[in-house]
């Protein structure tokens, strides 16, 4: 019995911060070995918002560049842009008209987001999940790492495949439904400002998160001006500090030691002590990835082949599963 497979995605949105790394790829990593791996640069889903034409090809090649940096190796996993694949947007399309709208309306970061953009908010933005279904469902993928904020587009999908296969695919599944696979620690990394909100892209201030292409100076910038609090003594699971935690977790990830450990070793720090630790932890983590994602950059060849093999590979299986749905929902043969 062959590998189960996996299918993830990151949007080149900006450069990944530590939220995409230890949230999402550092576990596709230490997992990729053990399964089938499909990993795209999703570029369609960034234009849901709006989005700078200019920079969007650049931006695309460079996330697949720190897809290799970060450790995915070519011997599990392939690696392509989402939109070089077109059977995700024809997908997507047929989807769409057999999922109901307010399931879409319920989804709580469109609700989100819409707030954020008032009237221009677009009907790609509320699509979005059934792009992400199409994205999962086209590879037949069993498992889907995702964190929890994305938790509920997992479900929307769970409900789309068992709507498609109960109305149009009684006698054999043609949709396969995928499982997420959640990482128990770092699945939701923090931002620096702010404690109980989560890393992100979208954060206008660029203080709010380390990005894994950050130089040292400005990883040092970033953790001297951190929100802290007045309180010595750093402790895990406080729900009055929550930066606390927040730090505390990224140094446990960042220096692979277990949380029983770091509790032990910061018990009696104060911040002055603690933020030079966590600095040098986060740069000598970071180095490496940012060595090696110079190295490929370095050599555009290289990389445009690896996103050619991908394409095909993907390709393949995404048109098949694409014209299983097709026959299902009674569409003619080109002839």
């Amino acid at each position: 019995m062959g590998k189960q497979r996996v299918l993830s995605g990151v949007q080149p949105t900006g450069n990944l911060h530590l939220g995409n790394y230890l949230g999402a790829i550092r576990n596709w990593v230490e997992i990729q070995d053990q399964y089938d791996n499909f990993f795209c640069v999703v570029d369609l889903h960034a234009i849901t918002v709006p989005h700078n034409p200019a920079t969007l090809a650049a931006d695309t090649y460079k996330i697949a560049a720190l897809y290799l940096a970060c450790g995915i190796d070519l011997n599990h996993s392939s690696i392509f842009v989402q939109s070089h694949v077109w059977a995700h947007s024809e997908l997507t399309w047929l989807l769409n008209c057999i999922t109901p709208l307010n399931w879409l309306q319920d989804m709580i970061q469109f609700k989100e987001k819409a707030v954020k953009q008032g009237e221009n908010v677009s009907v790609g933005l509320l699509d979005y999940p059934v792009l992400m279904a199409a994205d999962i469902l086209l590879y037949q993928a069993d498992k889907v790492p995702v964190g929890e904020d994305q938790k509920q587009h997992l479900e929307l999908t769970r409900d789309i495949v068992n709507r498609f296969n109960h109305q149009f695919a009684k006698d054999a599944s043609v949709l396969k439904l995928p499982d997420p696979l959640i990482r128990k620690e770092g699945a939701r990394v923090m931002s620096l400002t702010d404690g109980t909100r989560k890393m992100s892209k979208s954060d206008p201030s660029e203080l709010s998160r380390i990005n894994v292409l950050d130089p040292p100076d400005q990883i040092t910038k970033k953790i001297k001006r951190c929100k802290t609090d007045l309180v010595r003594g750093l402790t895990f699971d406080d729900p009055e500090r929550p930066e606390c935690h927040n730090l505390l977790t990224l140094y446990t990830l960042l220096a692979g030691k277990t949380k029983e450990e770091v509790a032990v070793e910061c018990q009696d720090m104060g911040w002055g002590q603690f933020k030079p630790l966590l600095t040098e932890t986060a740069i000598n983590a970071l180095k490496p990835i940012q060595d090696k994602y110079q190295e490929v950059m370095e050599d555009q060849g290289y990389l445009e082949s690896v996103l050619r093999d991908g394409r095909e590979k993907a390709q393949a299986i995404a048109s098949s599963t694409l014209a299983d749905v097709k026959a299902a929902l009674g569409f003619s043969v080109p002839v």
